[in-house]
């Protein structure tokens, strides 16, 4: 049975071929159907939680913190592209990948969309009122980044770092979680986590940059062009090194840096296997951070349980 409302670069998922037909639009404005995007909103709230267990000497990161970390940040993303689809409802229905979306093809009324969008921030704070109160704050003020950011690309060429900020702030949560204030060790994750990100939605930007351009919108994909690939291993250099000074400075010995030296090398990988001018291996490319973000944290687990047995 066809699905007209599918969305023209999301078919053939679970959303497409299993969920009710009427919570299929709601589902794929969460973007339920591309769970790749809160995966990697995920990550560096892991990795904020895995360095605050190797500094504090734990066995392994606090599991409550990790499971609410994950609801929070599938619950929050969900909010965050919600609320990003009704601001570009009207840019969307002018490109050519996001014109099927459930908003601009119709699916959904904006006024639908906004009250999902408070069940879905709802359903965030009851995740973040689980923590303690400077951690609540704390999640409370990325709202305001979360806020602009749809904003940016009309205005600069570089929304990608307002994008860093907002999809960052987890390695500034999972640290205060446990100990409850900010030591430097988070901030600097914060910073590798900000170079991480732009990096990556750069190369998910080089899918858009044509329609972007017609549209009148900014990316650091037409910023950069075809000067991408240096840049984005200065970046990714830069992510690595201070991900290592966060780390190596929270007291993360050999297997973190062997995965590390993993992470680092998936990146590699990545400029060098980047064409800009193919946007399928573009998002190909794109959703291999996840798999390097559970690589990193997978080390800072290892390193926390060989050293209780060391």
């Amino acid at each position: 049975m066809s699905d007209a409302g599918r969305v023209a670069d999301s078919t053939g998922n679970w959303v497409d071929r299993t969920a009710p037909v009427p919570l299929r639009p709601y589902l794929r404005l969460a973007r339920l159907d591309r769970p790749i995007g809160s995966w990697l909103l995920l990550m560096p709230c892991w990795w904020s939680a895995g360095i605050a267990a190797v500094h504090a000497r734990d066995a392994i990161p606090n599991p409550w913190h990790v499971l609410l970390f994950f609801i929070g940040a599938f619950a929050m993303r969900g909010a965050g592209c919600t609320w990003n689809d009704i601001v570009d409802r009207d840019i969307d229905a002018r490109v050519e990948r996001t014109r099927s979306r459930p908003i601009p093809s119709g699916q959904v009324t904006v006024r639908q969309a906004a009250a999902f969008l408070v069940v879905q921030a709802l359903v965030g704070l009851a995740v973040l009122v689980q923590f303690n109160w400077f951690t609540i704050w704390l999640g409370i003020a990325s709202l305001a980044v979360v806020a602009v950011y749809p904003f940016m690309k009309r205005i600069t060429y570089w929304p990608q770092i307002v994008l860093g900020l907002a999809f960052s702030w987890g390695a500034l949560m999972g640290w205060p979680a446990r100990f409850g204030e900010l030591d430097w060790q988070a901030l600097v994750l914060y910073a590798g986590a900000i170079c991480w990100v732009i990096g990556y939605d750069t190369i998910y930007a080089h899918q858009d940059r044509e329609d972007d351009a017609l549209v009148g919108l900014k990316s650091t994909a037409l910023l950069f062009g075809e000067r991408t690939k240096p840049i984005l291993a200065a970046f990714y250099g830069a992510a690595v090194v201070l991900i290592a000074v966060a780390g190596f400075g929270a007291g993360a010995q050999s297997i973190f840096a062997a995965s590390l030296a993993a992470f680092a090398a998936h990146l590699a990988r990545q400029v060098f296997l980047l064409d800009i001018d193919d946007p399928d291996l573009c998002l190909a490319i794109f959703k291999s951070n996840r798999d390097a973000g559970l690589i990193l944290f997978a080390g800072l687990i290892l390193d926390t349980l060989v050293r209780q047995m060391t």
